[in-house]
């Protein structure tokens, strides 16, 4: 983008303001992938709707072939990238998911978001500002890995949720990502052991990882909590239906609801830093 159009933009953007924004949460893994991030997002969200919140999941692990759609068992004619072909409006793609969960789904383009042109950049803005002043919680589920697209929402959001498993490489990649995401901003970064065998292995790598990112990274991370090894979940996963549902009483349905009642116990108690999630966007936007 040259400089005409910089500036351009940002004029623009000064139409664009915010009320009472949803509270904005980026769902990330380490660059190997494979932990069941987007299963964690998925169910995380369906239990936050459970307890009365207005929920929308945005799948943005564009060009993994819709992620949640997969794990919900569903097909949607309509993606993110209905937004940008034709101008359309968000509402257009927003699907209706179990527990009045609203969810929009990824696509399997490869093209930055980022890299589609002032005037598609402009209208994603005024799109999702809509969003934000009608739910509690827009959770992102960002693809594995930094990525010059995922940088920007872990940049804006005012909380990561780091997705791990017990796996040596898993947690060596984990510790990556939050020292990249702490590198940009003292955003608030919490931690969600996946797959745990027993309680005792699952304290032992918590407070390693915590002990570590205090000494090195000089941050308290909260840890929300950890989600068993449960063979419930490997059969929702076949079965296309979220574990949450299948069997609210099982090991790791258990742990969602206590890791989403964690996060509800601390999010009050947060004051947001720095700048919110739209004027983050904007600013890199204009930088651009």
């Amino acid at each position: 983008m040259n400089t005409d159009q910089a500036s351009h933009l940002r004029a623009k953007m000064k139409g664009i303001h915010h009320q009472n924004l949803a509270k904005t949460i980026a769902v990330v893994s380490g660059k190997g992938g494979g932990v069941g991030k987007s299963n964690i997002a998925l169910n995380f969200s369906l239990s936050l709707s459970k307890k009365g919140k207005k929920v929308l999941l945005f799948d943005l692990d564009i060009g993994m072939g819709g992620n949640i759609e997969i794990l919900l068992g569903r097909s949607s004619e309509h993606s993110i990238l209905k937004i940008f072909e034709k101008n359309s409006s968000i509402y257009d793609i927003i699907e209706s998911g179990p527990n009045t969960l609203s969810y929009i789904p990824g696509g399997n383009a490869q093209e930055s978001i980022f890299q589609l042109g002032e005037e598609k950049l402009v209208h994603f803005l005024e799109q999702l500002e809509l969003i934000l002043n009608d739910y509690d919680y827009v959770i992102f589920d960002l693809g594995a890995g930094v990525t010059q697209e995922t940088i920007h929402y872990m940049k804006a959001v005012d909380d990561c949720l780091v997705v791990t498993t017990p796996e040596p490489t898993s947690i060596t990649d984990a510790y990556s990502m939050v020292k990249h995401i702490l590198s940009y901003k003292k955003t608030q970064v919490h931690l969600i052991l996946n797959r745990v065998m027993n309680k005792q292995q699952g304290d032992m790598i918590t407070n390693r990882m915590i002990t570590a990112i205090k000494r090195f990274l000089e941050y308290d991370m909260f840890p929300l909590g950890m989600v068993p090894d449960d063979p419930v979940v490997m059969s929702a996963v076949i079965e296309q239906h979220p574990f949450l549902l299948k069997n609210p009483k099982s090991k790791a349905s258990v742990a969602i609801d206590q890791i989403t009642d964690q996060f509800l116990g601390i999010a009050p108690r947060k004051k947001r830093k720095g700048k919110d999630f739209l004027k983050e966007l904007k600013q890199y936007l204009s930088r651009l």
